[in-house]
């Protein structure tokens, strides 16, 4: 049984994130894929939770995000939808449906929005993409900004190392949150980075940051339900906490199911009709 008490019952939107901000209380959010999962974190009180496009990772076994569809990601929003009554729902935009064009950014994201009834969107980049932002925004479709080491660019990277050690970068990541909120954004998510930096931008903006290996100065933080439950083994970065290991359970489980068949003891003259 969860330990953690939610002391405000209201459902989340993206004013009560603000709130929270204002008030100093973090903002704690993971990612769901589907209905049964995002029904149990709803439950236990999560704030906010992310339908990222890193199902391409944990739920299809692709070694990036960029292989996720529109359709995809809407069939796996649809689905925690669902499951949730209290948490704001965000849906990551997949690599390919917001960068080139700002026409095609606003009919991804309505679709996003009309068919899985996600409430929120989430971009990466900062200044290259600020015309799809703005042109998403304007049609009152909220707007998650994710800054740093944003996986969806990974080709141009070609690496997952921290990002912005090097001023010039640092300076534009400052710059493009800046903007960001400008624009509208509610929310900026912060990957990657040196906690100092994450900790000047959290400060200098008026919006929430949610960081994800961006040290404790962000407002709030996300992580990978796959990876914090010990579902996913094979990652294991310093900024991981895992608070469970789900994989062995699981394994454990099959284990013994698979024995028991075996053995003839499962089904039993209790388990049958």
């Amino acid at each position: 049984m969860s330990t953690y008490t939610v002391e405000d019952p209201r459902k989340v939107t993206t004013r009560r994130l603000a709130e929270m901000k204002a008030k100093g209380e973090k903002i704690a959010m993971l990612t769901a894929y589907d209905y049964s999962m995002a029904k149990l974190i709803d439950e236990a009180g999560m704030d906010v939770i992310l339908v990222g496009d890193s199902a391409s990772n944990v739920m299809a076994g692709n070694m990036t995000t960029l292989p996720m569809t529109l359709d995809q990601m809407i069939y796996h929003a649809k689905s925690v939808v669902k499951g949730v009554k209290r948490a704001l729902v965000v849906c990551d935009m997949p690599f390919g449906t917001y960068q080139g064009n700002p026409l095609e950014a606003l009919a991804s994201a309505i679709r996003i929005m009309k068919e899985s009834h996600a409430e929120a969107v989430k971009m990466e980049g900062g200044a290259e993409i600020i015309e799809s932002v703005e042109r998403i925004l304007s049609a009152g479709i909220p707007v998650m900004g994710h800054l740093g080491l944003t996986p969806q660019s990974i080709n141009k990277f070609g690496t997952y190392n921290v990002r912005a050690r090097e001023e010039a970068e640092a300076e534009k990541l400052v710059a493009d949150a800046k903007l960001l909120e400008q624009a509208g954004c509610f929310a900026v998510v912060l990957e990657k980075i040196p906690a100092t930096l994450a900790t000047r931008v959290s400060e200098s903006l008026s919006i929430p940051t949610i960081g994800i290996g961006a040290g404790a100065g962000c407002d709030g933080q996300v992580l990978v339900m796959h990876d914090m439950l010990g579902i996913n083994k094979g990652f294991s970065p310093r900024f991981l906490r895992r608070y469970a290991d789900l994989g062995t359970v699981i394994e454990d489980a099959v284990g013994n199911y698979i024995s028991d068949v075996k053995s003839k003891d499962f089904p039993n003259e209790s388990e049958q009709y």
